[in-house]
């Protein structure tokens, strides 16, 4: 009897279809619904016309599109957009499963590799630094991953993130998640990883938003522009 083949990623987390719909009120971008094997997830596109480069952005356990800041992510989504960057926000079926959730991610990622964009940045806030970590270390098509007051359940994996880059933030005042968490994740990680902590900032890093935001607007065009395809290449999806 032939032995039983693994199902890949693309198998387990079916895109069958992606419709475009109305955006949550106040929000800007292009609504759209993916409907897969295991259920619809809706996302927030802001597409830069003609780009090959992308970021997708989750955000903690209740999912949604708010992220930290708060605003950042929309903030930045539109800043990239003119940038020549697409990013898309994306929206949990299961929240607060990291299985689930990671699938969702790797799910966009596929969307947007389907769409013709190189590998990707993944950011998570939270709950989503896991599932970044989670799907990071298990695709080719995502080659930088930004963890920001990250989690630890979940985020077992970050020492196979490498070689892409690793950015993990954490507010040294956070109480909802210690700053040990993120330091603790940058530990387990290899290199090329980066921890930065921030001085006086809570949970949502509120307080240290025009700092998170530069930063994040230098590391992921940054990250996006680098030559690690060799690397990258020899990941099996």
């Amino acid at each position: 009897m032939a032995e039983e083949q693994p199902q890949s990623v693309e198998q387990i987390m079916a895109i069958r279809e992606v419709e475009n719909i109305d955006l949550p009120d106040g929000d800007i971008g292009e609504g759209l619904r993916f409907q897969t094997n295991r259920g619809s997830m809706d996302a927030i596109l802001h597409r830069a016309p003609n780009a090959d480069q992308a970021v997708i952005w989750v955000c903690g356990a209740r999912g949604g599109f708010g992220g930290p800041g708060p605003g950042t992510y929309a903030r930045m989504a539109q800043q990239f957009a003119g940038n020549g960057i697409t990013s898309l926000r994306l929206d949990y079926r299961m929240p607060n499963d990291v299985f689930e959730c990671a699938l969702d991610l790797l799910a966009g990622v596929t969307h947007l590799k389907d769409t013709g964009h190189q590998p990707v940045v993944v950011v998570g806030h939270s709950f989503g630094g896991a599932v970044v970590i989670a799907a990071g270390a298990n695709s080719s098509h995502i080659k930088g991953v930004v963890a920001l007051s990250p989690q630890t359940f979940g985020a077992g994996m970050a020492g196979k993130v490498a070689p892409r880059k690793l950015l993990v933030v954490h507010g040294k005042a956070d109480t909802r998640l210690p700053f040990s968490c993120g330091q603790q994740i940058y530990d387990m990680a290899k290199e090329p990883k980066e921890l930065v902590l921030y001085e006086g900032a809570e949970h949502r890093l509120e307080e240290c938003r025009d700092d998170l935001e530069t930063l994040l607007g230098r590391w992921i065009p940054e990250t996006l522009a680098a030559d690690i395809g060799p690397r990258l290449a020899s990941i099996q999806q």
